[in-house]
């Protein structure tokens, strides 16, 4: 069934509205899926926080025109269903390349992060990136090593002595 233009601007609407927002983009092409491995897609997407939308490629140009994501435009060829990062930047590729490896069918075919396409390889990369908590505790063990490294250097010298006075002890104990 068509779309009726107010439909269709609805959905550019919402879509720019998400695209506004997300920290990155994947497009991927879903050509020989079914519609249960879509909606598992879905599923998975939903759980992970990250919004995905199979649209028009002439309205989701619209979309992402005066977005970070308008680097996409000429790249949407085809059929595609968009994935955009909504809470951290590796989500989305972390959902996308999760399902094409057990769908081969799903091929990723851009990724966009602020601003800037990369090629499909890049999902790898953009996949790994730590989540913000992750990132935090990271942070976290940076800054509190120096300090640790100190309290040990200040304690070593007591620990010293007193591996030195145990091992007299046991030595004369022995004797």
């Amino acid at each position: 069934m068509a779309l009726r233009l107010d439909d269709k601007k609805a959905v550019v609407a919402e879509v720019a509205a998400v695209a506004a927002q997300a920290h990155s983009a994947v497009a991927a092409e879903y050509r020989g899926l079914s519609v249960s491995e879509l909606t598992d897609l879905r599923k998975v997407a939903r759980e992970s926080g990250v919004y995905l939308r199979v649209i028009k490629n002439t309205l989701a140009r619209r979309a992402v025109e005066g977005t970070d994501f308008a680097c996409m435009q000429e790249g949407l060829v085809g059929p595609l269903i968009l994935a955009f990062s909504i809470e951290d930047p590796g989500s989305a590729a972390r959902v996308v390349q999760g399902f094409s490896k057990q769908h081969n069918k799903l091929v990723v075919k851009l990724v966009a992060v602020s601003g800037k396409l990369y090629g499909a390889s890049e999902i790898d990369r953009l996949s790994k990136l730590p989540n913000k908590e992750q990132a935090l505790a990271m942070l976290m063990g940076v800054m509190k090593a120096p300090i640790e490294k100190f309290v040990r250097t200040m304690a070593e010298p007591h620990a010293k002595l007193v591996r030195t006075v145990a091992a007299v002890r046991d030595k004369k104990q022995a004797a």
